[in-house]
């Protein structure tokens, strides 16, 4: 256990104020914001420690949400998403609410239920920069998008790429009735849709890439550029109006 400052202990547990749930160091905790109409914050317990008038304080690593990373809220940012940031902070132990769970982003894609208490962490998020790490993330779809768990998505037998329903002019009622798919460069036009029994709905493979990085501020409209030294690879550019994001969309050469 380290060293506490003078004056101060360090604490193994502490119990949440009107209950019985117990926070230890490692645990995930959700935090009452300023505003009582925005949800809880949550954190990522580093340390607890009580002053010599038993006050209680916790050492947090935050979690931010999508929409308040300098990038902001994607499209393919899950409800339940969180970015690990850098961003350290000290709190009172009595503006925790309660414990929660953030998963790894595969085991969220696991989960037969997700509860109020239920959220996922994909990528590391530098606050000073924006940067996040890992730089890249799978992609599917035609429209090359990663993948959000929230959205239904089917998967073609033949190339084994996934597809969001609407990208491929289906209802998600329409695509929950498909056996079996073929997408539209693996079919003909006769035979894109087949009825058999049952369909994935997750994608396991990861076959493109993503690459995060900043940016200066451009157009909001979707770019071809020719490639110079990727081996080949076709990428593909999204520069935003609203943000310094810039999102290099990379196929992988098989």
């Amino acid at each position: 256990m380290a060293k506490a400052k003078p004056g101060k202990k360090e604490l193994d547990s502490y119990t949440i104020k009107g209950t019985t749930k117990i926070v230890k160091a490692g645990d995930c905790v959700m935090l009452r914001p300023s505003d009582s109409d925005k949800p809880p914050y949550v954190a990522r317990v580093e340390k607890i420690e009580a002053d010599n008038r038993n006050n209680v304080k916790v050492r947090v690593r935050w979690y931010y949400r999508p929409e308040e990373s300098i990038g902001g809220r994607r499209q393919f940012h899950g409800a339940k998403e969180l970015f690990l940031s850098d961003h350290y902070d000290m709190q009172s132990a009595h503006t925790i609410e309660g414990k929660c769970l953030v998963h790894s982003f595969k085991n969220y894609t696991k989960l037969e239920n997700v509860g109020t208490e239920d959220y996922f962490c994909r990528f590391e998020y530098k606050a000073s920069t924006g940067g996040f790490t890992p730089d890249r993330v799978a992609v599917y779809c035609k429209c090359e998008m990663p993948y959000n768990p929230d959205d239904l998505m089917v998967q073609c037998e033949g190339c084994k790429d996934w597809f969001h329903p609407s990208c491929m002019g289906m209802t998600i009622e329409e695509a929950k009735k498909l056996e079996n798919f073929m997408c539209s460069e693996c079919s003909s036009d006769d035979d894109t849709k087949r009825s058999l029994n049952g369909f994935p709905v997750s994608p396991p493979v990861e076959t493109k890439c993503v690459r995060w990085s900043q940016s200066a501020e451009k157009d909001d409209r979707l770019m071809r550029t020719e490639d110079n030294g990727m081996h080949g690879e076709e990428v593909l550019v999204f520069l935003h109006v609203s943000s310094s994001l810039l999102l290099v969309l990379c196929g992988i050469v098989q």
